[in-house]
């Protein structure tokens, strides 16, 4: 580790999006850091900025341990772990399989669960660290044929409240972070996913529909971008005693106050006519 870094981070899901600015941002306000995903041949731009690409698959234990442990071995400790990877399966919960349903959730949470148990022990006895997952205003509320992807969201957030308490007198904190619509390529790749699970059937018409509204999701007024993302978190691990969590970007702040603020009945009528195209 060179002597002027602010410490050694982690960052997963990086080879674009989200994981990608954050990755970059923190590079540049002076971290080592480790970005992580399946192909590391889409993180070559990373690696021209002097960021190290690594390959980590979150559905694979060996993968994981794997990229902690060279980590470790070459700069120490991980003091910051992003846990950034994720995917939207959509589809009907009628149509989608079992063995999909069980893939959302071991990508979205069993991973993002391993590498904290993978990186707790050191931060843990160092006594200060920070795990920052990368959540959605999509743990608040749920919507048709989202219903893995918001399951998955709602235990992150879950799995983040009762993490931060655990670690809280160890000095180490968790932060959940809930972006609202990001311009990346999720919402198409979610869309062609619903599409291809249930476009044709009993939910066919209504599921084309919701997927031509996602396709729509990167020209809406209020869409953010990975770069809000990415400087909202760098302003997290700028606070001394961040807060549990933290809506950023893409409309998540005023969505989150009206969710707080009407009943079911409301706020589904509100999202029904805001989506309706």
């Amino acid at each position: 580790m060179t002597t002027n870094s602010k410490g050694v981070a982690l960052v997963t899901g990086a080879s674009s999006g989200i994981g990608e600015a954050i990755a970059l941002a923190m590079h540049d306000a002076g971290y080592v850091v480790y970005a992580g995903a399946r192909r590391v041949d889409r993180m070559a731009t990373l690696a021209t900025r002097g960021i190290v690409a690594i390959e980590l698959d979150v559905t694979d234990d060996a993968s994981m341990e794997a990229a902690v442990q060279r980590i470790h071995d070459e700069v120490g400790r991980i003091g910051v772990l992003v846990n950034n990877a994720g995917y939207g399966s959509y589809g009907a919960l009628e149509d989608v399989p079992m063995s999909e349903a069980r893939r959302q959730i071991e990508v979205n949470v069993f991973g993002l669960a391993r590498l904290c148990q993978l990186v707790i022990p050191e931060m843990r006895h160092a006594r200060r660290g920070t795990i920052i997952n990368i959540s959605s205003v999509g743990g608040k509320f749920g919507e048709p044929f989202g219903v893995w992807y918001h399951a998955s969201k709602y235990a992150v957030e879950g799995l983040s409240d009762s993490l931060a308490l655990e670690l809280a007198p160890f000095g180490v904190h968790v932060v959940a972070v809930e972006p609202g619509g990001i311009k990346t390529e999720w919402a198409a790749i979610s869309a062609d996913h619903l599409e291809a699970t249930s476009g044709a059937g009993y939910y066919g018409v209504a599921a084309t529909k919701a997927a031509r509204v996602m396709r729509g999701l990167n020209d809406m007024k209020l869409i953010g971008t990975s770069e809000q993302v990415a400087e909202g978190v760098m302003k997290i691990l700028a606070k001394r005693r961040p807060k549990f969590r933290y809506a950023v970007a893409g409309g998540a702040k005023p969505l989150l106050v009206v969710r707080k603020l009407t009943n079911d009945r409301i706020f589904y009528s509100l999202y029904r006519l805001v989506t309706r195209s």
